[in-house]
């Protein structure tokens, strides 16, 4: 019995929906999980499967659309009206024209399905008994309003119905239809062709072709996946909720890992976070794209990290945040309420206190005091910071960039510096300090009195 197929593949992506629930001037299909537009999670997972081609069939949004998809060599399709699903994918018949293999017809509010679901339909597609078409169906745990699935216990498929069209005992079953489908080139677009409106909602459904195909003597089969990855998006409800499982379904894979979670359910991925083993990752942190953490790495509490790569045995936080282009070497230390942008921290460098440091330079076992700053922008432009290895900037210091800073260099708290410090140099910026003895005590006594006066008055 074949299980694979060497035939040529085709994606269809639906996404043509209106997205009214959605409430939002972004199309349904681009509101992101885990960091990453929805239709593009699917794109990614579609991938893997190498397809000849692809389409994405929109509607209403449809710059946004092909926007995202710009450069990934996919065709776009375009249905005007809303007529059902058999009619949005006849409207990549155009797209498609001259290409024979299989089709597989995804959602693009269906994000979460996995190239092993999708490789699954497909070389079901091609088994010695040759379904004319693959559905995927799933059990939910309230079957609510879909279409319902009634097969055989070995999947062949008897009957489909929409919920709308279904009797009492079809509403009973609860093997449901997710509306993801593989059917041969050849096959589909003449099943389309033959698909008429005489129902409930008056659309041409596209699960109609199972049944048009079963009239000609050529039955379909379903598979089953999780309900959890056939979850679509119509409502923001609903987008938290597919954003809830992705977490989870990605935490606990870390921690299969080698990764610990102090509280995993406060922990928050983005789709590409790469962690390695033993690393430790405390309460209430935030992950955003193009995160890369080394082993024995620990993240404190209440940190945000996006577009960082952090060394081995690094410590950040609590209360910190990495943005883009922070690079910290082995054993660097960011710590509270430190925010690190477009910078390297070179191995064992330090930043532990209420600092900024801004596109920089930072070499090797540096010390960055309390408060202090890389004064990066001047309104227009902005400009860097060099400090050498093991230099000290004393506490509540600027440093006004562009400015370097020398290896072993000291800058004396308080020190605004905006000319270059050389190697082993000292360098003191501050104002002259004026004593009046006395004065203190004299200012707040004529302020007691005064107060008093007024008190009176």
């Amino acid at each position: 019995m074949s299980t694979s197929s060497s035939a040529p593949l085709a994606v269809i992506v639906l996404a043509a929906g209106q997205g009214t629930r959605m409430k939002s001037s972004l199309h349904k299909v681009l509101h992101p999980i885990a960091g990453r537009p929805m239709l593009l999670h699917l794109l990614a997972s579609v991938a893997a499967l190498a397809p000849a081609r692809q389409v994405v069939v929109v509607g209403a949004g449809r710059e946004q659309v092909e926007t995202a998809v710009a450069g990934k060599g996919i065709d776009i399709a375009i249905q005007a009206e809303q007529l059902g699903t058999g009619h949005a994918v006849a409207q990549a018949r155009q797209a498609l024209t001259g290409f024979v293999g299989d089709v597989l017809i995804l959602y693009g509010d269906v994000p979460l399905v996995t190239g092993e679901t999708m490789r699954a339909m497909v070389e079901r597609l091609h088994r010695a008994d040759a379904p004319a078409c693959v559905v995927l169906g799933f059990r939910p745990d309230d079957a609510a309003a879909y279409g319902r699935i009634i097969a055989t216990p070995d999947g062949r498929i008897e009957k489909m119905v929409e919920f709308k069209d279904a009797n009492e005992a079809e509403r009973a079953v609860d093997l449901c239809n997710s509306g993801l489908m593989a059917v041969r080139s050849d096959d589909l677009f003449a099943l389309l062709a033959r698909i008429g409106n005489d129902n409930a909602a008056g659309e041409y459904y596209l699960p109609d072709i199972v049944m048009l195909a079963m009239g000609d003597g050529r039955p379909s089969a379903v598979i089953e996946t999780g309900a959890s990855e056939v979850a679509g998006v119509n409502s923001r409800a609903e987008l938290a909720a597919v954003e809830a499982s992705w977490q989870a379904a990605r935490r606990a894979e870390v921690m299969r890992d080698g990764v610990s979670l102090i509280a995993p359910e406060t922990v928050f991925f983005a789709h590409d976070t790469q962690i390695a083993r033993d690393v430790t990752i405390e309460p209430n942190v935030v992950f955003g794209p193009g995160v890369t953490i080394e082993e024995g790495a620990v993240i404190h509490a209440f940190c945000h990290l996006e577009g960082a790569q952090v060394g081995r045995g690094v410590s950040v936080g609590p209360f910190a945040r990495l943005r883009p282009g922070a690079v910290l070497g082995e054993k660097a230390r960011v710590g509270n309420f430190v925010e690190i942008k477009n910078a390297t921290l070179g191995k064992g460098a330090k930043a532990n206190h209420l600092s900024y440091v801004g596109d920089a330079t930072v070499g090797e076992e540096v010390n960055i005091g309390a408060g202090s700053i890389t004064c990066n922008y001047d309104g227009y432009f902005k400009h860097r910071t060099i400090i050498g290895d093991r230099a000290f900037i004393g506490s509540n210091s600027a440093l006004i960039a562009p400015v370097k800073i020398g290896r072993d260099a000291i800058v004396a708290a308080g020190s605004a510096v905006s000319r270059d410090v050389a190697d082993g140099e000292l360098r003191l910026v501050r104002a002259e300090q004026f004593v009046k003895p006395g004065w203190a005590d004299r200012f707040h006594d004529a302020m007691r009195k005064r107060k008093a006066a007024e008190k009176k008055s």
